[in-house]
Formats: structure tokens, C-alpha cells, sequence
């Protein structure tokens, strides 16, 4: 008797996709397999096969943004606001963008209201729990970061970590337990973050941090990025601009420290700060490549965007200044 390969079972009844019939479904009948198979009157086993043969491919849908003429106009802007002045092998540079301190804000939880572990057989499974699920302690931070500076070697001469913010204040216990007597001052966050706050945190931490860290081979004009978030400062705020001219990527990391108490948050925060390597951080921050899809930095594209913007029903009444870059090119 003739010994062969076993081959394994084949459906010789294998279903193929109907293609006709799904397209026809919605994006809300597609969301998940159960829905799927129920709409197309098959199995889940089934949906599960078309998914590995590639006769359908899983696609998770993100929000984008909507971005009007005005919008596309003040991008567009921007990025022209970022390019030096002159040429290089018939190419419009960016500028490097190391004078540029990035900041912003981000809450960080005490822990997650699920969280997955692997464990021995023989191991207990970890017990863990708080008040109420819906009102796990958090913490905002703000963090001020700039682009490092590294010499011609490699070295690092500037690490571009200015620094990390908490909002948080000391309040003294009102009663006595079994952590401390009545009194003791404890760490609690400040969940009410309002312009005021912001304001008050720029103006009497990160401006003067910034003043004492900076570099002093550095140049000393130097730019604060925030988002549009209602209450961040206005460039204009006139506090900030009084003090600013005298004397001239965590979440991961801190996911993998425990914390029992707002200063072991606190604590687990500023060191994932720490861990955070200056050639990370290089990586995060470098945005030449986002100016460049939006703007393809080429003198002739450069001309046609100028002279696009020159237009009468372009001007935004933004503020980002493209006059020297107008100057230079002869507009």
C-alpha cells in the first residue's frame, strides 16, 4: 500500500464570500463578527475563515478631524512660518526647531478599571479595588519639553526635558487614621483645571524652570507651543509676555509602576519622566516631516502657496508671520 502526506480534512463544501451581500450591509452591521455573521446568515467559525484566507481584513475607523478652507489656509501658513530664509541645493529649508518648548497637559490615573496579567498556574489571582470604578483618582500633569541638543559627536548637551508639573496642592487631614494623625498634610489633586490654574502654573513654574534649565549656548528667542485648549494663555496675555522677556511620551512607562497613594503616582510619573531617553524624545518632537505633508518644501510649490495666500480671500486674520519669507522670494 502507497504511503502519502496526510493532507489534513478539506471542506469540500467551503463557503465563498459573498461579496454582492456584504457590500450592502452598513459600516454599523460590520462593527463586530457576531453582527456580521447574523447579517450574512453564516457562522461566526465562518467570518473568522473569510478574515484569514483575506477574503475581508479587520479596520479600526479613527475620527478626523474637519478641516475648513480657513483651517487649511492657517496650516498652510504655519508651516511657511517654519522655513529659513534661504536655499539649499535649490531647496527651502525648515528650521530646526530647537528653540521651541512644547507643552501640554494630560491626566494620569492612580490605575485602570481592567488590566490583563499572566500568571502561573499555581499563582493567586491579583486582587485589586477603590471606591468606585467611576471616579478612580487622577492626576493632571503639565510638561514642558524642547527638542534636545546634541553636538556633531552625538553627545548630548541638552536633554530637552524641562520639566513636569503636577496639579496638585497639600491639605491638612481633617480627621485622624490609620495612615496619619489629624493635621498631617496630604497630597490631593486639583480636578477643577481652569484657565487661572493653567495661567498660574506657566507664569510661577514652567517660565522660570524653563529661564533656569535653558542652555546658555542656546538661542535665547525662545518659543512656547501650546494647543488651542480654551484654557491655556493667549500669546498676547500680557503677564506672560512681562515675565517671558526679563533676563533675556510617559503614559507607557508609568503604566508599569504600581501606585497605592497620589505620591506614589507622583513618584512613578516623574520617574518614567526620568527614563524618557533624550533620542526618544528627539524623535517625538522632530515635526519637519509633518510640515512636509502637509507642504512639500520646494522653492517653486513655496511661490505658488505665497501667491496663493496673497489673495484677498485667503487672509485668515491668523497670525503667523510669513512676511520675511514674502520679503525674500520677492513678494
Amino acid at each position: 500500500m502507497m504511503q502519502g502526506k496526510a493532507t489534513g480534512y478539506q471542506h469540500k463544501d467551503k463557503l465563498m464570500l459573498d461579496e454582492d451581500k456584504f457590500r450592502n450591509l452598513s459600516m454599523l452591521e460590520r462593527s463586530t463578527i457576531r453582527k456580521v455573521a447574523s447579517k450574512m446568515e453564516v457562522s461566526k467559525t465562518t467570518i473568522d475563515r473569510f478574515l484569514k484566507s483575506n477574503q475581508l481584513k479587520p479596520h479600526t475607523s479613527s475620527i478626523k478631524p474637519t478641516l475648513t478652507e480657513t483651517n487649511k489656509i492657517a496650516r498652510m501658513k504655519w508651516c511657511l512660518s517654519h522655513i529659513q530664509l534661504t536655499l539649499a541645493e535649490g531647496k527651502l529649508l525648515y528650521h530646526s526647531m530647537h528653540n521651541i518648548v512644547h507643552i501640554d497637559e494630560k491626566w494620569f490615573y492612580m490605575t485602570k478599571t481592567s488590566d490583563r496579567y499572566y500568571l502561573l498556574p499555581d499563582e493567586d489571582v491579583p486582587y485589586r479595588s477603590c471606591k468606585s470604578k467611576r471616579f478612580i483618582t487622577k492626576v493632571m500633569f503639565m510638561a514642558a519639553v524642547s527638542r534636545p541638543l546634541c553636538r556633531p559627536d552625538g553627545e548630548i548637551i541638552f536633554d530637552g526635558k524641562i520639566g513636569l508639573f503636577p496639579f496638585t496642592e497639600q491639605i491638612p487631614a481633617q480627621r485622624s487614621s490609620k495612615n496619619w494623625p489629624k493635621g498631617t498634610l496630604e497630597t490631593k489633586p486639583i480636578q477643577s483645571i481652569t484657565k487661572e490654574v493653567m495661567t498660574a502654573c506657566l507664569l510661577n513654574q514652567i517660565i522660570p524652570t524653563i529661564k533656569a534649565k535653558w542652555p546658555a549656548n542656546a538661542s535665547k528667542k525662545i518659543f512656547t507651543q501650546q494647543d488651542n485648549n480654551k484654557p491655556h494663555l493667549r500669546a498676547a496675555n500680557q503677564q506672560f509676555e512681562s515675565l517671558a522677556s526679563t533676563d533675556g511620551a510617559i503614559q507607557s512607562l508609568q503604566d508599569d509602576k504600581m501606585a497605592t497613594s497620589v505620591d506614589d503616582l507622583l513618584r512613578n510619573v516623574f520617574t518614567s519622566f526620568e527614563e524618557l531617553s533624550p533620542q526618544t524624545l528627539n524623535r517625538v518632537i522632530i515635526l519637519q516631516s509633518c510640515l512636509t505633508a502637509i507642504l512639500q518644501v520646494e522653492e517653486g510649490l513655496v511661490r505658488e502657496s505665497l501667491k496663493y495666500l496673497k489673495l484677498p480671500e485667503n487672509n485668515t486674520g491668523d497670525t503667523y508671520d510669513i512676511g520675511r519669507l514674502n520679503h525674500a522670494l520677492g513678494y
